[in-house]
Parts: structure tokens; C-alpha cells; sequence
């Protein structure tokens, strides 16, 4: 069933939105993933064949602005490295160019790091990181010879040193420098709770990051541990039965928490990945393939000829109107939904990964 998903999810792809955005990123990253795994053109044709539709002969992107400065919209240009080292065409580097004026422009704390949006002001959310750090370094070793390595790796540091929690190790949704936000504790700034597809987004930020990272670097080894110490903190909240994380992760006991699809699958990528570069020992590879496996096996299934993949929550966010407060009732209010691009890009991602570890022991 597991193969039949990927074809259907290529089969039944459309854009998500009308204007660039990062949930079709997950889904082409996915995809290169699946490339990246298999070698097989299929998947490198359907990345190709879609961001082309995006880039005008100019290297303009379509409905894509800069002056948004929404995060997000980097995600969808990281498999532009890709297609341009392949392709040589022009309009692929400015296409990679003109998001790489965002990283340089886009607002920032007083420490330095990327403020979530505009519409976010004096915000740093997990979720960011992901969508803007593991672009900005593959600039960084394609165009800027490793130049800003550092402001990389110390927004990393930032948010270690800010957003993690002394106690459990998980690390809180949302900070806000300000303190301002109704959200945001008054004194820390931080949001109240640990999300399960934040801290996803998180510890698949700092793999994407660390895997491409040149090896003489010298804060490496230093991400690397705050790596292991993040894994180490979510197998203390793993579903001993389903494998899974729970969408409030360290809530598991309560009536209304549920195990989450998309936060799980992120995190099994990012562990089994983790064991694939040699920065987790062999040992957690079961604990990532039980997390996938698990996901499979709760909510994978087939109706009428289709196969669904469900328990994705539709979306989570702090603030805005209608406020959301980030209360842990908040977290389980949000819908669940079926097949969306933040639970199947992330499948494709972890399912690469099976894949790879397979050919491996083969």
C-alpha cells in the first residue's frame, strides 16, 4: 500500500494555494526525497514539472512577494538547489536569488533571528527554523562560500538557549521577544505548551541543517548534541503501544489529546535520518521505524479505491484573529484532516528514509 500511496500522491498532486507556499515544499521535498532514495526519474520529472510552472523566463516567481515577509515561503525553494545544478538554467539561480533577498532582508529580534512573519513582529515559532535554515545554508555552500554559517548556527543557539524547556527537554511552540502577545508568558515570553509538529519542523530543521554542513565547521559537533538531546527528549514522550507523539506532546493522559500523523512522521525522518548520518547511534532506528510504522498502521487505510492517510491536524498557530492562545485546549480544538501536505510530504520524507536504511542492509 505504502508504494500505491506515493503514486496516488503524485497522481492526485494540485498546488495547494494560487501563490507560492511552503505546504507544496513538503510535498516536492518529499518527492526529491523519494528521488534522492531510489534514483528513479519518475520522482526528479514530477519536482521539475511542477516548480518549473512557477518560474517565469525571467526567474520571477509567480505570486510570490518578498515584502510579505512570510518564512514559509522559503521552504518551497529548496529543491531549486536541485533542479538548478542540474539544469544550469539561468532563471533557476535568480529564481533561488530573489529568495535568498528575503533571508537578507526579512526583519529579525534583537538576537539576531528571523521574526516568523511580518503579521509576527518580535516572534520566533519552531516551525520557522525549518522553512528558512536549511535553504539559507545550501545558499551559503552553492553562492556565499560559507559565509554566514555562523548567523545560521546561532539562531539554532537562540533558540536552544531560549526556548527550551529545563525540565522535559521539549522545546515551546512560539517565543515572543516582546512579551507582548496574550500567549506569551510575561516573563520568559514563551508560549505554554510543546506541539508535536513544532517540535517536528524543529528536529528536522537542525538534521537538514547538520547533514549539508561542512564537517570542518566548528559549531557542528555543538548542534549535533542539541540534536541527540531533542531526540532523547521525545523518546521519553513516544506511545510505548502505537509508537506515535501525542499532538500536545507531554499530555498524553489527557481524554482529549490524540497521536498526532504529521509531528510523528517529522520526527521519525528526522531520527531515522539522524541514524543514516551517524549522528544518533544505530539504536534509535527502531524507535523511528516503530513511529512510522506505527502512524501506518493507525491511520493508513483504503475506502473505495482510495487510500487515506488521517490524524493530521489542519493547522496551529499563536495569535491573530481569531486569537489563538496556545492553551492546550487550543491544540485540540483545531480539526483533523486527511491527505494534506503537511502530513503526506513528511510520509514521503520518512518513508525515504525506511527505503534507504533498506538498501543499505540489503
Amino acid at each position: 500500500m505504502l508504494e500505491n500511496f506515493v503514486k496516488q500522491i503524485m497522481e492526485n498532486f494540485s498546488f495547494y494555494k494560487e501563490s507560492w507556499n511552503y505546504e507544496d515544499g513538503c510535498i516536492y521535498t518529499g518527492i526529491m526525497d523519494m528521488y534522492n532514495a531510489t534514483g528513479d526519474e519518475k520522482y526528479y520529472d514530477f519536482v521539475f514539472d511542477n516548480i518549473k510552472k512557477w518560474i517565469g523566463k525571467d526567474g520571477k516567481i509567480r505570486n510570490y512577494e518578498i515584502s510579505e515577509y512570510n518564512i514559509d515561503n522559503l521552504n518551497s525553494g529548496k529543491v531549486l538547489f536541485s533542479i538548478y545544478s542540474r539544469t544550469k538554467e539561468k532563471k533557476y539561480e535568480t529564481a533561488i536569488k530573489e529568495l535568498y533577498e528575503q533571508v537578507m532582508t526579512h526583519p529579525r529580534t534583537l538576537e539576531k533571528n528571523f521574526w516568523h512573519k511580518k503579521i509576527y513582529p518580535n516572534q520566533v515559532w519552531l516551525d520557522g527554523l525549518y522553512m528558512a535554515l536549511p535553504f539559507y545554508l545550501e545558499y551559503e555552500n552553492v553562492f556565499n562560500s560559507r559565509k554566514s554559517y555562523d548567523d545560521i548556527y546561532n539562531q539554532i543557539l537562540n533558540v536552544e538557549k531560549y526556548m527550551k524547556d529545563g525540565k522535559t527537554g521539549l522545546y515551546y511552540h512560539g517565543y515572543d521577544e516582546s512579551r507582548e502577545e496574550r500567549w506569551a508568558d510575561s516573563e520568559t515570553g514563551l508560549s505554554q505548551n510543546f506541539w508535536s509538529r513544532a517540535m517536528g519542523w524543529y528536529v528536522m530543521a537542525l538534521i537538514d541543517v547538520l547533514e549539508i554542513t561542512d564537517d570542518k565547521y566548528e559549531k557542528k559537533e555543538k548542534v549535533k548534541e542539541v540534536f541527540r538531546k531533542a531526540a532523547d527528549a521525545l523518546l521519553n514522550f513516544q506511545d510505548k503501544e502505537n509508537g506515535m507523539w501525542y499532538q500536545v506532546i507531554n499530555k498524553g493522559d489527557n481524554p482529549k489529546n490524540y497521536a498526532e500523523t504529521s509531528g510523528t512522521l517529522m520526527i521519525a525522518y528526522s531520527i531515522l535520518k539522524g541514524c543514516r548520518l551517524g549522528i544518533l547511534d544505530d539504536g534509535y532506528r527502531k524507535s523511528g521505524e516503530k513511529a512510522f510504522y506505527g502512524t501506518m498502521k493507525k491511520y493508513l487505510s483504503e475506502k473505495d479505491g482510495k487510500i487515506i492517510l488521517g490524524g493530521i491536524c489542519g493547522v496551529a498557530g499563536l495569535g491573530n484573529d481569531p486569537y489563538r492562545d496556545g492553551s492546550e485546549e487550543y491544540y485540540y480544538s483545531e480539526r483533523l484532516i486527511s491527505n494534506d501536505a503537511k502530513g503526506t510530504g513528511p510520509f514521503l520524507m520518512a518513508y525515504s528514509e525506511i527505503i534507504q536504511n533498506q538498501n543499505i542492509t540489503k
